[in-house]
């Protein structure tokens, strides 16, 4: 077991990217941070993103996370405090839950000397977030291909391109809760829409690693996007803006956030207030663990 003290960061991911519904997502370089003292007095602290709103005791989805693994191994958890350093914003489409989930399992391995394969780890996140690909674009980084197999949930991450522009447009006043962004989803689509799809979905890939002129079309949906978007009109109304004006841009996950990818000629505007803009680079390794100095 494990002694003293050890950080993990995870990195916020846009799952989804337009046509790629549970199953494509990318790790972008905006990560949590959890600090990790074993064998001091328990306790959780949040700070940054969520502090106020996220609980701050043994419900809090880390330490809860970390507890779920601690009884499948049956393993004795020493006494630890946790500090969550939040810089993914809450209930936005940026995978937050997904980091908590991750650094739990992250955190258990290492202070019960545990080590699972990457697949098994896998399997482990996505049971516990309800599916694949937050989970493995924070795990491994990159642009992350989930799928489900006989065996459960597998990934295979590839390298995007590194012309890739991605920019975060993440409003203030809206958000959206996953279970309410799955609400609106039908429970059957036309076959003519599940086509559109699977060819999107297939272009998607192939812009988002060698083709980034393709992005425009390859982001197009007709699953989930335009129902989600009803539910955050701001949101909406800033998708069709930037549609329009030739900018490539998908819902981030479930949403309200948007992923807007800018090319020579085709930048965001300044959005003014009531939305914050952000510029990450992508995250090409996911989550990492070191030892505190």
């Amino acid at each position: 077991m494990t002694s003293g003290g050890f950080v993990v960061w995870t990195p916020a991911t846009v799952a989804n990217l337009g046509p790629g519904f549970d199953c494509l997502a990318l790790a972008l370089d905006l990560a949590n941070e959890f600090v990790v003292e074993s064998g001091a007095e328990p306790g959780v602290r949040v700070e940054g993103e969520g502090a106020g709103e996220l609980p701050a005791d043994g419900t809090n989805l880390v330490f809860r996370t970390v507890y779920y693994l601690g009884r499948e191994l049956g393993g004795d958890l020493a006494p630890f405090a946790l500090t969550c350093r939040n810089r993914v914003p809450v209930q936005r489409g940026l995978g937050s839950s997904a980091t908590a989930v991750v650094a739990g399992l992250l955190i258990a391995c290492r202070l019960l000397g545990a080590n699972p394969s990457p697949d098994e780890v896998l399997a482990l996140a996505a049971d516990i977030e309800g599916h694949g690909d937050n989970v493995a674009a924070c795990l491994r980084g990159g642009l992350a291909l989930a799928y489900l197999s006989q065996e459960g949930w597998r990934a295979e991450t590839l390298e995007p391109s590194p012309d890739l522009r991605p920019v975060l447009l993440v409003p203030e006043a809206e958000r959206m809760a996953t279970g309410d962004a799955r609400r609106v989803l039908p429970r059957e689509i036309p076959l003519a829409d599940a086509s559109f799809n699977l060819g999107r979905s297939a272009l998607a890939l192939l812009a988002l690693t060698s083709r980034p002129d393709l992005l425009g079309a390859a982001l197009e949906d007709r699953l989930h996007q335009g129902r989600r978007l009803v539910l955050v009109p701001a949101a909406r109304a800033l998708f069709q803006d930037l549609r329009e004006a030739g900018v490539p841009v998908c819902v981030a996950g479930s949403g309200p956030s948007l992923l807007a990818f800018e090319t020579d000629g085709r930048e965001v505007w300044d959005l003014g207030p009531g939305w914050r803009v952000l510029r990450p680079a992508i995250s090409r390794t996911g989550a990492t663990v070191e030892e505190l100095p």
